[in-house]
């Protein structure tokens, strides 16, 4: 039981496999999928990972490696266990701040120098079955991950078969079976363990716990690739779940984005003076000055408020359906979904605008999630579909346009798909941290580099509005007042200091 592994030629690690982790993920794959990590990325027991300088996202997943003993192509996954010739412990360390720079492939965020520790020793596999493996994860001595082979959804033998169609596997070959439930985020000075062994078999054969230090690095990604990005979804998905996420907030360990974002609102486009500005200004005034500028598909169309007298005015947080395939609703419809990420992680003054194709015959939001926005200080929903519960979310107050009520689930239309990416909403593009403005006459979209300008001239125009709907009450015809020509012009100026 030495580690006696020489450099391999493929180290392949497989996404989802444990049970309790598909669980925790929300969607059930239906065959394995893979990713490469770079020979460059193995490290020894007893050595330490750098958590690079401006990411805080580290995370730690404790694995079942397996080691090709034999060349293996075209076998069964009847046969698959056996070139097999040995068992290790490996962490699959990666980076949550950069898993969106390669999402599937992996190479920024699980390719770094260190990210794959192995050993300390392995296990010869002769006389030991395929179920009777347990893997252990320790952090600064306490256990956080346990789990056994024989769980798994795909098991050893039917990885190996599904890699030998496709490439042939040689002897030294790696592949990572997959991590439990349990991963979550390290901190610079924590203490990794991770521990495989077959405690049923007899002797009770261990590789021994392979040891990793996280220390602190200093030198920062430069700006000519992908740079760390944070994000709620990132955080809640690095940490294992909102619990998890909360207490290390609790702690110092994590940020409070929503925090954040509240005690810089006044940094952002919509500052307090523009909402002053925009305060008691109609959507169709604002409108009039995007045309003007050459923006006549910024309307959010069909869509009408929950409440009479209601208005919306923040910066868009989006949600994308697709439309539905059992296949994907299977995939990714469950446990910790895109809908539920979305309304679990609005940010207060946040806009959260939901693509649901125009589709209103099923509903996109309902009372609960509804719930979850107003609780989370959210300035309002749009969705280009329907709502469900649409009584209760009327008892409400926070805003919700829609194109009506409709009684269906989740499932009957759509699939949820993604967040904060560029949506279709009612036949307007909508970005993440564009300028949502509604009232009863409809939603429109503003760029944010616009609103300042926007404002300012919608602001003067309502102003200039009210004083020719004042003469018109007095009996004044519209000809030559509305818009005013050079004699109107000139008493407007007067009687209002414009001169």
């Amino acid at each position: 039981m030495t580690f006696g592994i020489d450099t391999p030629g493929k180290i392949i690690a497989v996404h989802l496999n444990y049970p309790s982790r598909i669980a925790q993920r929300g969607r059930t794959p239906e065959f394995p999928s893979y990713f490469f990590k770079p020979a460059s990325s193995l490290a020894p027991t007893g050595g330490t990972v750098e958590r690079p300088a401006g990411t805080a996202l580290l995370a730690f997943e404790g694995e079942i490696a397996l080691v090709i003993g034999e060349e293996a192509r075209w076998v069964s996954p009847e046969d698959g266990w056996n070139f097999v010739s040995q068992v290790t412990a490996a962490n699959d360390l990666g980076l949550y701040d950069l898993r969106a720079a390669d999402k599937g492939s992996n190479v920024r965020n699980k390719g770094g120098d260190g990210f794959t520790p192995i050993g300390p020793a392995t296990i010869p596999t002769e006389g030991i079955g395929e179920g009777d493996w347990r893997v252990r994860t320790w952090v600064n001595g306490e256990l956080v991950q346990e789990d056994t082979s024989d769980t798994l959804k795909f098991p050893f033998g039917q990885l190996v078969a599904d890699r030998s169609q496709h490439m042939t596997l040689e002897p030294g070959d790696v592949i990572l079976t997959g991590t439990p439930a349990g991963s979550s985020v390290v901190l610079p000075g924590d203490v990794v363990e991770v521990e495989v062994d077959a405690p049923n078999v007899p002797g009770a054969p261990t590789t021994g716990r392979l040891v990793t230090t996280v220390t602190q690095g200093e030198t920062e990604f430069g700006d000519y690739g992908n740079t760390p990005t944070l994000s709620e979804a990132q955080q809640v998905e690095a940490w294992g779940s909102e619990a998890d996420l909360a207490a290390a907030r609790t702690a110092g360990h994590a940020t409070d984005l929503a925090a954040e974002t509240a005690a810089a609102s006044t940094a952002g486009p919509l500052t307090d003076e523009i909402r002053e500005q925009l305060a008691g200004v109609a959507v169709a005034t604002v409108s009039a000055a995007l045309r003007k500028r050459g923006y006549t598909e910024i309307f959010i169309d069909g869509v009408y408020p929950n409440h009479e007298g209601d208005a919306i005015l923040g910066t868009a947080k989006t949600l994308r359906f697709i439309p539905f395939r059992p296949d994907l609703f299977k995939e990714h419809a469950g446990g910790f979904n895109a809908q539920k990420r979305a309304f679990d992680t609005v940010n207060p003054g946040e806009v959260l605008v939901v693509e649901a194709r125009g589709v209103p015959s099923t509903g996109t939001v309902g009372d609960v999630l509804a719930l979850r926005a107003q609780v989370r200080g959210a300035a309002g929903v749009v969705t280009d579909g329907g709502v469900r519960d649409f009584a209760a979310v009327q008892q409400f107050d926070i805003p919700v346009f829609s194109q009506g009520a409709h009684p269906s689930v989740l499932g009957r239309r759509h699939v949820p798909w993604e967040t904060d990416v560029t949506i279709a909403c009612g036949g307007a593009a909508v970005q993440p941290g564009d300028i949502i403005m509604g009232d009863r006459d409809g939603v429109i979209v503003i760029p944010p580099f616009l609103l300042a300008e926007i404002a300012a001239e919608a602001a003067a125009q309502e102003v200039e509005d009210g004083w020719v709907a004042d003469r018109v009450a007095e009996g004044h015809a519209v000809d030559g007042l509305f818009p005013m020509n050079a004699e109107w012009r000139a008493r407007y100026n007067a009687e209002t200091g414009k001169a």
